[in-house]
């Protein structure tokens, strides 16, 4: 490394990355994380005392009690008698500085980070992860709101899609952990399977993660995105991928594998959405650029940066280059930046924040430091 960047040891620094899939955490300076864990919390039934091992101090229980409400994965923050609306960053910081005693803290955007592990300051970057697919535009590593645009479409809609077609198909998805032994079948038959004896009981959320499991190594192995606009005729020609579930259940899929992610790209592909102002992720792309001044869209068409799991599905990239070449404006060079790595893809906002956090000098000159908040997280 150059003189001003140092090894994970020397700076001492932690790299979080929280995401709507997994986390990501590690040292900074290294080039991957060294955890890679879902974003899946458990909450245990409440105690006769009305507090959780979540909301506990040691020994001492938590004052504050009752029902947290959620919209999907968005907490109502409607105050009450017993709870205190907080601010997030208000929350995080004093727990850092007074809970855990951490001497710096600094946040920063993914998507400048992501620009950054990408050797940019400037330019617009793409992440399709598992809850939205969102373009991002940055300029001189500050990311301009007012150009920001979002779309539900991404890999949690995929997953629907995936599910639906089993629902089709009269298949069951059927989690490992209920599984005890297995038949083998013909290709399309039912499954023939036996049950696990004293199943422990568990909760229907967790059942569901279970089964969210299976369907996204189904979404990995066997989805791809077509190089072109769908077309039932070209589908029917793709070479056909085979897929056995965990209860043996096995089949040939071909134009099923193509015509799911093509709703990422055209929503009126997607079943259930004909007639949905939905962006694909190519209109996503040229609305954010349309959003921002003119003067600095050459640099964000000239720097596209791809990243997010999602992007990983065979021909993403391929079919969103196809469709930008068409959409930019002849005035306009169009330059993709796509890792072929599955880890630089996957983890470049963490390892944005590793490069940024083994710069001492920044890391230490930057952050909200313990010694410049006297009264720690009064003022934010």
């Amino acid at each position: 490394m150059s003189g001003g960047v140092y090894g994970g040891d020397e700076v001492g620094a932690l790299v979080f990355d929280i995401g709507s899939y997994t986390v990501r955490a590690g040292y900074a300076g290294e080039d991957c994380p060294k955890a890679d864990f879902p974003t899946v919390i458990g909450v245990t039934l409440d105690r006769e005392d009305g507090s959780t091992p979540m909301e506990t101090d040691g020994d001492k229980p938590s004052k504050q009690s009752g029902t947290t409400y959620f919209i999907d994965t968005n907490q109502l923050r409607v105050p009450r008698e017993s709870m205190e609306v907080m601010s997030p960053l208000k929350n995080g910081m004093k727990l850092m500085f007074e809970h855990y005693n951490i001497p710096a803290f600094f946040l920063c955007k993914s998507a400048v980070l992501s620009a950054f592990a990408n050797g940019r300051s400037t330019g617009l970057v793409l992440d399709s992860g598992a809850t939205h697919t969102t373009a991002i535009p940055v300029h001189d590593g500050y990311v301009l709101q007012q150009g920001i645009v979002k779309s539900p479409l991404a890999g949690d809609f995929m997953s629907m899609q995936c599910r639906e077609l089993f629902q089709e198909l009269n298949v069951e998805i059927i989690p490992p952990y209920m599984i005890a032994s297995k038949d083998g079948v013909r290709e399309g038959s039912p499954a023939s399977w036996k049950k696990k004896e004293k199943l422990p009981q568990v909760t229907r959320s967790w059942h569901n993660y279970m089964c969210n499991c299976v369907i996204q190594d189904f979404q990995a192995s066997v989805l791809q995105v077509s190089d072109s606009p769908y077309d039932e005729q070209v589908a029917a020609q793709m070479p056909t991928v085979h897929y056995e579930l965990p209860n043996g259940y096995n089949c040939d899929f071909g134009a099923e594998r193509l015509k799911i992610p093509e709703g990422l790209f055209d929503p009126s592909n997607a079943k259930g959405l004909s007639g949905n102002t939905m962006l694909g992720v190519g209109h996503v792309v040229t609305t954010s650029v349309g959003m921002c001044d003119i003067d600095i869209r050459p640099g964000l068409y000239g720097s596209v940066v791809v990243t997010g799991g999602n992007t990983l599905i065979q021909g993403f990239t391929d079919r969103l280059n196809r469709e930008l070449s068409q959409k930019t404006p002849p005035s306009m060079r169009l330059k993709l930046i796509a890792n072929n790595t599955t880890v630089e893809r996957r983890f470049s906002a963490w390892i944005g924040g590793s490069i940024l956090a083994s710069l001492v000098f920044n890391l230490y000159h930057s952050s909200f430091l313990r010694e410049r908040c006297p009264s720690h997280t009064d003022g934010i």
